[in-house]
């Protein structure tokens, strides 16, 4: 007599993966960064150059002996351009996951397979921080060969902290935008209209102490800034607002983005329709 299973001696309708299914977590995710490494030239390695450009550039243009918050411009402005590479290299990769399978006709790859909508958002936002990182410490490692830029972190638990929930709120937004889009156009619009004014806005190049009225309260209110105004204070110890307030202000909104999130991909939402 041939003995059953354990799985096929299981009741009808019982299933099979009790929680998370940790392999099909790890098999999506390592799809996603697989898939932005086969185009590294396009993901990784243009985004590093892009951003030290914008460091040689603000740095030559302002010339030598400029200060701020008592720093050389330079050791300033090195940590917020790493973080605001991060984030939008995020941003790039997640709004892309969903959209992609939505118009190539493969979107039951991701609706099919018994993973859950814990395993999808994890995936996804997973590579997309990956991507981020990467950027990130490519980034780090080129500024340390710039004049004047203070590459050691007096903070290494800010940087990591402030790095980690920043990539992760903009590769929610990214998983948002994938979800919402229709065509790459969507996609493009919430970058270009979204995603860089606030990038751009968040303090990077100045101290928001350095505002008056609208624009400062507009740079308050700015995620973007307390992102960056944290991962700074872990490379120089300074930053532009309390930065147990501004952990707080990230961390919220990314709960927030995750459970939008988590309704949208378990109902469906632009997704089986």
């Amino acid at each position: 007599m041939v003995k059953l299973s354990s799985a096929s001696q299981r009741p009808f309708g019982k299933a099979t993966i009790a929680s998370i299914n940790w392999e099909g977590l790890y098999a999506l995710y390592v799809k996603e960064v697989r898939r932005f490494f086969k185009v590294q030239m396009q993901t990784i390695w243009a985004p590093v150059v892009s951003t030290l450009l914008f460091l040689v550039i603000f740095t030559v243009a302002l010339g030598g002996g400029h200060k701020t918050l008592g720093w050389d411009f330079a050791a300033f402005v090195a940590p917020g351009l790493i973080a605001m590479g991060m984030m939008q290299n995020a941003f790039a990769n997640a709004s892309f996951s969903l959209l992609v399978g939505k118009m190539q006709g493969t979107i039951l790859d991701y609706l099919i397979p018994p993973i859950g909508t814990k395993e999808i958002i994890t995936a996804l936002t997973g590579a997309a921080m990956t991507r981020a990182f990467l950027v990130g410490f490519f980034l780090w490692v080129a500024m340390a060969f710039w004049p004047n830029v203070h590459y050691i972190p007096n903070h290494p638990f800010a940087v990591l902290l402030f790095g980690f929930f920043g990539a992760m709120m903009l590769a929610l937004i990214g998983l948002l935008t994938s979800i919402w889009a229709d065509k790459y156009d969507h996609a493009a619009s919430v970058s270009n209209f979204v995603i860089q004014p606030l990038a751009l806005l968040s303090g990077t190049f100045y101290s928001v102490h350095s505002l008056h009225g609208f624009f400062y309260c507009f740079s308050t209110w700015n995620p973007f800034f307390h992102v960056i105004s944290g991962f700074r204070y872990g490379f120089l110890g300074v930053a532009d607002a309390n930065i147990f307030e501004s952990a707080a202000i990230v961390i919220a909104i990314d709960v927030i983005l995750g459970g939008i999130a988590y309704l949208l991909i378990a109902r469906g939402w632009k997704l089986k329709s």
